[in-house]
């Protein structure tokens, strides 16, 4: 697995918006450039970031703006502004030679998904499924936020599980709104599980996987001795989606050597037939260690994973920890 360089004082983080735009008046989004400035990086966004639009520009030059920032020899990292939905689009413009020339971090969560995916199993290199561009916006950085700050930097971490989580955004006063407890669910009993780390926002997958964009099998197959741990963030799809979801990807041997499963916590729930997520997952992964309701995905507070790292993770008593390792 190939790690890029991680950031120092003074490195530059380049920004585009390889799905949705940022609105030119976005005050979060200005704090949290400010943020990150004040951390000691410099900023350097692309044309597109803030046009306000569903989708920021046309998938060529969405494509061509993610290649600037691969190829500028300024930029150490790239960070996404912003989710969506249309990211899979500018795939077949990103230039995956230049990034296996020239390795940077590629960090974002939900649909920047394809891109991190596709970076990891395609070029066998290290991404972060980690806070956009826009995630730095509070006025006291959350410990989730700073853990993943600290990835950036080469400081990893163990990242235990939380007290609360948010459920109501519309409560926030300079901060997430944390009002329920945290309780990791293992419905296969309180396990421990090591693998290298795959996964991301399954809203995403379920479109990614099977394209010229998916190398899982090739990933999987560098990797069968250290195990495959999966993880899953899932923003709407109904347990029935998960469901098939699942079904297709160990159809097509994705699970043959997977070692555990984390799923996150539901951003928005739902069920055709009246199955609960766990029993959906349940019908196709059978007894295999796994876990609900984890620190991982679109609720708040999160974990900062990096795709194609070593991990570690460990659930008991309603409770967990993930541990990442680079060697």
């Amino acid at each position: 697995m190939i790690y890029p360089e991680f950031l120092k004082k003074d490195s530059t983080i380049g920004i585009c918006a390889p799905s949705s735009a940022i609105f030119p008046d976005d005050l979060e989004f200005d704090i949290s450039l400010q943020r990150l400035k004040s951390e000691g990086y410099n900023i350097k966004e692309t044309a597109h970031v803030r046009t306000g639009l569903i989708e920021s520009s046309p998938a060529p030059i969405r494509g061509e703006e993610f290649n600037q920032l691969i190829a500028d020899g300024e930029v150490d990292a790239i960070i996404c502004a912003s989710g969506g939905d249309f990211l899979i689009s500018m795939l077949p413009y990103v230039d995956y030679e230049a990034i296996k020339k020239t390795p940077k971090w590629v960090q974002g969560y939900s649909d920047p998904t394809s891109l991190l995916y596709s970076i990891t199993t395609k070029c066998d290199v290290a991404t972060i499924y980690g806070a956009n561009a826009g995630g730095f916006w509070m006025n006291v950085l959350d410990e989730s936020v700073k853990n993943g700050l600290k990835r950036l930097r080469g400081d990893i971490p163990v990242q235990n599980s939380f007290e609360l989580y948010e459920t109501d955004r519309s409560g926030r006063n300079g901060g997430y709104n944390l009002t329920e407890p945290v309780k990791w669910v293992c419905p296969n009993g309180d396990f421990s599980a090591k693998g290298r780390l795959i996964g991301g926002c399954m809203d995403c997958l379920v479109d990614l996987i099977g394209t010229r964009f998916d190398g899982t099998r090739a990933f999987i197959e560098r990797y069968k001795d250290d195990g495959i741990l999966w993880y899953f963030d899932i923003f709407a799809l109904k347990a029935e989606n998960v469901h098939n979801t699942l079904f297709r990807m160990k159809d097509m041997g994705f699970f043959d050597h997977a070692s555990g499963f984390i799923f996150g916590r539901v951003c928005f729930p739902g069920t055709f037939a009246d199955i609960s997520y766990i029993d959906a997952a349940r019908k196709i992964l059978g007894d295999a260690p796994m876990v609900f309701e984890a620190d991982i995905g679109h609720v708040s507070p999160k974990f900062t994973v990096i795709n194609g790292a070593l991990g570690e993770v460990k659930c008991q008593y309603g409770k967990g920890s993930l541990k990442i390792s680079l060697t």
